[in-house]
């Protein structure tokens, strides 16, 4: 059974390739990822536009709002991470993998993963209020991600328990675990990495060992057989 958002993700819109159209694009991301680094928030168009010298016209004709100019923040710091794929046919590995290379880049970009949620948070209030002014940044790209490390454990686990660890590992695999393990409990980075790590393995046990109850007896036997061997 396929997962999917309740909403289609942002996607950036691709950056000229060569000229001035590349080199204002390039100043003006970069511009965008300085000031996020040091406020800690996603600045105005106009403003990314007056700290990197350019007019608001121009600025606004590359980013049209805060969210496109969010998506392309993101895009630009995890695009690695969406790009990773792995042919290991077991899915504990395929996480793993994909945990301890892309915790790293969650590290490096934290400032920028912490405002684009800061903004998605600031907008769902406005949503709901019936006043946001702009099209609303869409996260989710880890529903994606997070299911193709879980594709091999497809033909082990019922539907319905293969939906519900891709759903729990959303919660695992993200900025999120920086937020709570960081903020509240003052862990290291390399200790939010490897908690992470630890839900995430502790939940695929959880989804294998309920698999294993659902079971009918026969199969329990042979797959309790299969452990022993």
């Amino acid at each position: 059974m396929a997962t999917r958002p309740k909403h289609r993700p942002s996607a950036p819109v691709p950056p000229p390739e060569r000229g001035v159209k590349a080199a204002t694009f390039r100043l003006l991301l970069d511009t965008a990822m300085d000031l996020i680094r040091r406020d800690g928030h996603v600045p105005s168009v106009a403003e990314v536009a007056v700290r990197s010298n350019v007019s608001r016209a121009t600025a606004y004709r590359y980013f049209g709002s805060r969210s496109a100019l969010t998506t392309a923040v993101i895009d630009a710091s995890l695009g690695p991470v969406r790009a990773l794929s792995s042919e290991h046919p077991d899915s504990r590995v395929r996480v793993h993998e994909l945990f301890t290379q892309t915790f790293p880049r969650f590290k490096e970009f934290e400032a920028q993963l912490r405002a684009a949620a800061q903004l998605a948070l600031e907008q769902w209030a406005l949503e709901r209020a019936g006043l946001l002014e702009e099209e609303p940044y869409r996260r989710g790209h880890r529903v994606r991600i997070l299911g193709h490390a879980l594709a091999p454990l497809a033909q082990q686990l019922p539907a319905h328990l293969h939906k519900r660890l891709h759903h729990a590992l959303s919660v695992v695999y993200g900025i999120e675990p920086y937020v709570i393990f960081k903020d509240i409990w003052g862990l290291s980075d390399r200790e939010v990495e490897r908690t992470a790590l630890w839900m995430a393995d502790a939940l695929i046990d959880a989804a294998l060992r309920e698999s294993r109850a659902q079971s009918p007896p026969a199969q329990r036997r042979v797959a309790a057989a299969s452990t022993r061997d």
